[in-house]
Formats: structure tokens, C-alpha cells, sequence
């Protein structure tokens, strides 16, 4: 089935093809018939499916036959898009642009971290579909510079991210303010009981679809483990990393300092690297982004929020410098590689103190991971696990006797924090807070 057969409007159809995309993914030919017929959505999709396409294209079609502003009318925000990232915002706006060139619609972004002037001289303007993370957005409405009160289309993209980076109480202040009734549309790479309970509060009567199986990660992905000693991985990293001649490296680490530390040993193993994290300005970001897609610079160190705004068509190595403690994220991580059908590589550079993560991931993807002994870098045999300090939480990530592993702690006797392994941390713990930025989920075809 072509773009053409699910009945889109002709200038979106003509934009299509200049962007050089002929046939529909999978989520595409499943969300777009969905969405144009007005019903609300409950959507489900692993990355690199194209999924912002999905929501994108037909959203474009509905707007483009209705409520166009008279020559004298302000325009009105008539679609929200809400985003948990600055990158992904900015990225998903970027395809509204490309679909909506020869449309008269225009299109806008918001986020933290720039100033706050230049958005509201573009929201006075006029603009019919905005993009937004939900801190900037309250702050505008907190300040009365946005009109909310015409949304006729909603859009929450990410929502397990979002409900990963503690923005809950942000959507729903976000919803409170929006029309009761619109069409709303909410995307997901998993469903987990709190996105269940999140769409029964925002859809009405949703179709729901899912085009990938729940935590599932995708057969074009090579993965493979390197045991090794703790205070060894930077050396094996960049073993790998020079005697391979890899370039375009994905690199995941826990913290942000870690990251930082971590740029500072590659560079002086002469390979080119920087770091992208919440801590980083918005222009370090954009700049790390830009030099890293064009293979300008080698090695791109990541913690998991900043990740998620790379969109690189064929990614061919993604390394987790250190496993996640959620082992949802592993899953997301290594979707960056390996997508629309191209094949990559995903590393991981494991110590004994993770042998407990590694585990949960094993039982989360159904699969055990090879193992593969680097020569020179063989951990020792007699090494015992340390817990894993993350911000204020102690992290027990080894393996204990039958498989098993402690939790994460916020403290002495104290319970992990979450329903799930490593939970959330709290407010001050070094977790994720309201306009910390990051990265999006995004596909070949967005």
C-alpha cells in the first residue's frame, strides 16, 4: 500500500515524495487510517518505526481542509503536540515543517532553556500547531502568553517517557486547561499500568494498536556483552573504539559527571568525543547533535534522557558504557541502531557489579546476550560486586545465589523507590526534573 492509497490530502503527498519516502511503515498504515477517522488513539510502537509520521501526516490532512483563518483572523493554536525532550520537540516540529510546506499552516516550537521572548513574539504572531515540553508550556500559560483554548488536536508522544522523567502532574495540568473535547492521540513504546491509567483519563472510546511486541528489540541488532573489571571499561572502550576504526558511536552512561569524565579519557586517547546531557546548553547540545550525524565527531557520550533527540539513519554502534537499572531502557537504547531495516551493533561493557541488571534485561527480551571475552581485558575471577551509587541511591545491581538481586535503596533500611526495579528517584536524587532536556524517539521516517 502507498502514501497515496490512504487517501492524503495532494500537497502532503507531494511533500512526502520530496522528502524521498514511498511506502508506509507499519505503525503508519495502522495510526494514519486511525486518526483520520477522528477517533481518539491509543497507539504503541518500539522506535525507529515512524511513528511521528504517523500522527503527523494525518493530523496535517484534517487541518488542512478546515478552519482556515480569515486574511484579517489571528491564528490559533488548533493543535498540541506535547513532547517529554527539547530535542524531540524540535525534531517533531521539524517534520511538521517538511509535510506541511505547501500547506497554510504554520508551525512552532517550544522548550526551556532559551529565552523566553523570541516564543512569545512567535505565539503572538499566530501559529496553528505547536510543539511543546510541558514545563515551557505551563510557564506560558502561567504567564497567559499562550491561548490553549482552541485546541482541537492533542498529541502526547513519549508517554512512558514522560511518566519515566516525573512529568505526571505536569500533563495533567496541561490537561486541565485543554478543551474537553478534541481528539487526542497518545503514542507509547510500552504500555505499563500507569500509561493505562493515563489513557483512561485522556481518550474517549481510543482504537488502540501496537505494531511491535512489548519490549521487544529488533532482529537487526547485533548484541553481544564484553565482561570486564569496573575500573577497565574506559580502556577496553577505547580499545574497541580504535582497533575497529568505529565511527558514529553511541555511548550510554548512568550519570552526567560520568559522562563528562568519560569524554575527557577518549580525547586524550585521540579519539573525538563530547557529551550531551541535561546539564549541557541548549547551543553544546544542538552543535554535539549536528557534528555527530555528520560524522564529524567520533564518539557521542549520552546519558538516557539526552539520547532520545538522535535520529540517524543507520547509527552502526551503540555501546552501554554501564547496563541501565531499568531494564525498559536497554530496549530503547539499542533502538537506536538497527533501524528501517539496517543492521548495528549493540555493546555492552558489563562488570560484576551489573551481573544482576544484565539479568533483568535477559528476562525482560526473552534472550540471553553473547558473551564475547575481549583478549587483555578478561575480568578477574575473584572480583566481588560494590553497590552503585546513583545521586543520593545506592544501586545493588550484582547477582546474588539463584539469580536474584537487591534493589535500589534511597538509604539505609530504606525501600526502592517505583513499582519497578530501580524506580524513579526523588526530587533531588539526581533524577530527571521538569526541563531537564534530552533527546526523542525518532525514526528514519519521521
Amino acid at each position: 500500500m502507498s502514501f497515496e492509497d490512504l487517501g492524503l490530502a495532494q500537497p502532503i503527498l507531494k511533500a512526502i515524495s520530496e522528502a524521498g519516502y514511498e511506502t508506509p511503515t507499519p505503525i503508519q498504515l495502522q495510526a494514519i487510517p486511525a486518526v483520520l477517522s477522528g477517533t481518539d488513539l491509543l497507539a504503541g510502537a518500539q522506535t525507529g518505526t515512524g511513528k511521528t509520521a504517523g500522527f503527523t501526516l494525518p493530523l496535517l490532512h484534517l487541518m488542512s481542509g478546515t478552519g482556515k483563518p480569515r486574511p484579517q483572523e489571528p491564528r490559533r493554536v488548533r493543535a498540541l503536540i506535547l513532547t517529554p525532550t527539547r530535542e524531540l520537540a524540535a525534531q517533531v516540529e521539524e517534520s511538521v515543517r517538511t509535510y506541511s510546506k505547501y500547506l497554510p499552516l504554520r508551525s512552532m516550537v517550544i522548550f526551556g532553556g532559551v529565552g523566553m521572548n523570541p516564543q512569545i513574539d512567535a505565539l503572538r504572531r499566530g501559529v496553528d500547531i505547536l510543539v511543546a515540553t510541558p514545563g515551557r508550556l505551563l510557564d506560558h500559560h502561567q504567564q497567559g502568553t499562550v491561548d490553549l483554548s482552541h485546541v482541537e488536536y492533542f498529541v502526547l508522544d513519549e508517554a512512558d517517557r514522560m511518566l519515566d522523567m516525573g512529568f505526571i502532574h505536569d500533563i495533567r495540568r496541561v490537561l486541565a486547561v485543554l478543551p474537553a473535547k478534541k481528539q487526542s492521540l497518545l503514542f507509547s513504546a510500552t504500555f505499563s499500568d500507569e500509561i493505562k491509567a493515563l489513557a483512561e483519563r485522556l481518550l474517549n472510546q481510543p482504537k488502540s494498536i501496537e505494531v511491535a511486541r512489548r519490549n521487544a528489540t529488533a532482529d537487526t541488532v547485533e548484541q553481544v556483552v564484553h565482561p570486564v573489571d569496573r575500573d577497565r571499561k574506559k580502556e577496553l572502550l577505547a580499545h574497541l573504539i580504535t582497533s575497529n576504526n568505529w565511527f558514529q558511536v553511541l555511548v550510554f552512561t548512568r550519570m552526567k559527571h560520568g559522562a563528562n569524565r568519560l569524554v575527557e579519557f577518549l580525547q586524550k586517547h585521540d579519539i573525538t568525543a563530547m557529551a550531551i546531557h541535561g546539564n549541557k546548553s541548549q547551543s553544546a547540545r544542538t552543535r554535539a547533535l549536528s557534528e555527530f550525524k555528520s560524522g564529524d565527531l567520533q564518539v557521542l557520550v549520552a546519558t538516557d534522557i539526552a539520547a532520545r533527540g538522535i535520529d540517524i539513519d543507520q547509527l552502526p554502534h551503540v555501546v552501554n558504557f554501564e547496563l541501565p537499572n531499568v531494564p525498559e531502557d536497554y530496549v530503547h537504547r539499542i533502538g537506536r541502531t538497527g533501524r528501517a531495516g539496517s543492521e548495528g551493533r549493540a555493546i555492552s561493557l558489563v562488570c560484576i557489579d551489573e551481573e544482576g541488571f544484565l539479568a533483568d534485561i535477559e528476562r525482560l527480551i526473552k534472550r540471553p546476550i553473547p558473551r564475547e571475552m575481549v583478549k587483555g581485558y578478561e575480568p578477574d575471577p575473584n572480583a566481588k560486586p560494590e553497590p552503585i551509587q546513583l545521586g543520593r541511591r545506592v544501586l545493588h545491581g550484582g547477582a546474588r545465589q539463584g539469580g536474584d538481586r537487591a534493589g535500589a535503596s534511597g538509604g539505609q533500611g530504606q525501600p526502592r523507590h517505583g513499582g519497578r526495579p530501580g524506580g524513579r528517584a526523588p526530587q533531588g536524587s539526581g533524577g530527571a526534573r521538569r526541563g531537564q532536556g534530552g533527546g526523542g524517539d525518532r525514526s528514519r521516517f519521521r
